[in-house]
Order: C-alpha cells, then structure tokens, then sequence
C-alpha cells in the first residue's frame, strides 16, 4: 500500500515577531521544516512526501535545500487561499491508491509510534486523527458570561491526520465552507466517522517564541 504526506508549510509567522516565516526558522541549527520532513523518511524510507508551499517561498526554500545540503526526495505544490485549498492542490500530486497523511510543517516532534499508529488504523479505518487529553479546566463562554464544563469531554486534535486516498479526494471535492478547520472535518462533512488515537504531547504545533524555546528543549 503506497503511503503519502502532505506537508502544509503557508505560515507567514507573524506571531514569531519577525520576517522569516516559522517553517524556516532554525531549532538547533536546521530549519524546523527540515527536521519535519526527516521525521517523516525516519518512519518510512519510501513514503512519498508533498510539500505545499506558496509561490512566493518557493525560491527561499530551494536556497534553503541548498545551504544545508537537504537532499531528501520530495514534490512542491503550490499553496491555496486557505488550508483547504492548500491540501487540495496537494492531492493533485497523488496519482495512486493507498494512504494519505496531512500534517503540520511545524509540527516537527510528532513521535514515530504516533505516526506508526495513524497509518496502521487508516488502513483499517479510512479516517484517523491523534488526539490527546485536555489537562487544564476548560470554561464556556456563554451570553450570561462562562461556565465550566468536563475537561473528559474534549480532546486536543494534532496531526498527521491520515485517510484512504479516494476518501480524501473524494471529501475535498466539497465546496469551501469556514467550517473546515482541519481535514477530519472536511471528511466529517461527507458523513464519514473520524476514528481518534493516541497522540504524543510533543507534538505541538510551533507558533509563538515560546514554542521555540520549548523546541530547543525536545531536541536536546
């Protein structure tokens, strides 16, 4: 079964309070993007990595490639408006069946066993997200002003989100709506059920300066 990535890098890192967008930006030396994509061969040496990229960085990261020596294979689309039309013209790069993962470029800490497991269960189950526990008190805002409500009842949505290739294509067949903030609910809204497995809470999601110092930490 052939197995696809779809890196979504259209970050402009405004809140990392400088020019650079975050996907370029340096952990120990290397790019964050680079250090996901490698996560992703250390998994599997011959998954077929996308790249979504826009236009106007495109440039910068063959620069980039170059620099630091970056040989690892993979294929550059452009990016879309939104994210949805981002991973749409990612999947105009997938020619076969199989499976097909959809992550953060920023996400560079996802652990093998957590990418292991998506893939394993989307062959199963055609839709897997990884997931993890809420650990803080969750409050909703409400018209009289918030409330508390059960932490146990939510969960924590990280990615690489993984699907059946033709159920993928098929979802993002779909017009546009803002109510699609990820893939699982662009999926979701065909009446697909989404199944949840365990993520790794290093795997956040780099955007503020905190998170790169938090970065530098995980990878030492």
């Amino acid at each position: 079964m052939e197995k696809y990535v779809i890196i979504v890098a259209g970050g402009k890192g405004l809140r990392m309070g400088g020019d650079v967008p975050k996907q370029f930006l340096p952990i120990s030396g290397k790019p964050v993007l680079m250090r996901t994509i490698e996560t992703f061969y250390a998994y599997d040496a011959s998954i077929h990595v996308i790249l979504v990229l826009p236009k106007s960085q495109q440039a910068y990261w063959k620069e980039l490639c170059q620099t630091y020596q970056f040989e690892l294979r993979h294929d550059i689309a452009d990016g879309g408006e939104t994210r949805f039309h981002s991973v749409k013209n990612g999947l105009s790069l997938v020619k076969e069946s199989g499976l097909v993962g959809v992550h953060d470029g920023v996400r560079p800490f996802v652990s093998q066993e957590v990418i292991a497991r998506c893939y394993a269960e989307a062959a199963i189950k055609k839709a897997v997200i990884p997931v993890i526990g809420v650990v803080e008190t969750v409050r909703q805002l409400t018209e009289e002003g918030s409330k508390t409500v059960p932490r146990d009842c939510y969960k924590l949505v990280q990615t690489p989100q993984v699907f059946d290739v033709q159920l993928l294509k098929e979802a993002y067949q779909q017009p546009f709506t803002e109510q699609f903030t990820d893939d699982a609910s662009v999926v979701e809204a065909m009446g697909k059920e989404v199944c949840l497995v365990e993520g790794n809470r290093e795997n956040i999601k780099l955007t503020t300066p905190f998170d790169l110092m938090l970065a530098e930490v995980l990878v030492r």
